[in-house]
């Protein structure tokens, strides 16, 4: 069995301010500990569920945050960015059989953790068929244009709580709840401990369900905080103006939509 897990940081237990997720503020070493951590929590709970293979795809900010000599023999991890529309989920393919995802946040425009965010802060919101979308929800229809199940999520509870309405059964570990600029979170430690459990026992179970409803035809409008980004997306092909700041984009396949996303957001 080969499960693929996507690990992002502004959910990770603990954290609480921008400079925490920092490459370049002093923070970051012990936020990038935590967060390898969880993922070494993650892999654990895998191998007890019977995976042979575990393939680890760095997906916060520089894409080089794991420390990598930490994480177990049975594992590849995939670092830094291929340029690739899968993006956070790269190096997924349909020989998986669940897809894990660890430091979860919540979306932009929302209050649940004091990072929330989706892809990047130059976005104010990202819309998906009428709804706000968060990077769990491109990623977990990113896994399932593979027919990969998302087995479990561990991040805030505004994330989780939006994962359980996308995926039924999936399984979830709230590591914190933002309260403003505040956080209320598991010491580490427990969050690990629930992080290792949860994963063995989501893949112990039926995963055959835990695969997002899908659509004939996609639209995604990306609201942005300043004009001039919107403007400059809206030179993409097929992309219309959608308002002072956004753009929109219409598709049938998802992946077009992702593709749309890797050259509109960047």
């Amino acid at each position: 069995m080969k499960v693929f897990i996507s690990a992002d940081m502004e959910g990770t237990a603990g954290i609480a301010n921008w400079n925490e997720a920092d490459r370049d503020h002093p923070d970051y070493a012990q936020f990038r500990d935590l967060m390898t951590a969880e993922v070494v929590a993650a892999c654990e709970g895998a191998r007890a569920a019977g995976a042979s293979e575990v393939v680890v795809k760095d997906a916060h900010e520089s894409g080089r945050n794991l420390m990598i000599d930490r994480l177990p023999d049975y594992c590849r991890v995939i670092r830094s960015w291929s340029g690739h529309p899968d993006s956070m989920m790269f190096g997924l393919a349909p020989d998986f059989a669940a897809a894990i995802y660890t430091g979860y946040h919540s979306k932009a425009g929302t209050e649940a953790n004091p990072l929330a965010h989706t892809s990047n802060l130059r976005i104010s919101r990202l819309m998906l068929n009428g709804e706000v979308a968060s990077e769990f929800t491109v990623n977990a229809l990113c896994a399932a244009r593979y027919g990969v199940p998302s087995a479990l999520i561990a991040g805030d509870a505004g994330i989780c709580a939006d994962a359980r309405a996308m995926v039924p059964g999936i399984g979830t570990v709230e590591t914190l709840e933002g309260f403003g600029p505040a956080t209320v979170s598991l010491a580490p430690a427990r969050a690990r401990a629930a992080i290792r459990e949860g994963v063995e026992a989501a893949l112990r179970g039926d995963l055959s369900g835990r695969l997002p409803a899908t659509s004939d035809r996609y639209e995604v409008v990306i609201e942005f905080v300043n004009p001039i980004d919107a403007y400059r997306a809206s030179w993409y092909p097929g992309a219309r103006k959608h308002g002072p700041r956004a753009v929109a984009f219409d598709a049938v396949e998802f992946f077009e939509i992702q593709r749309a996303l890797r050259f509109m957001n960047s």
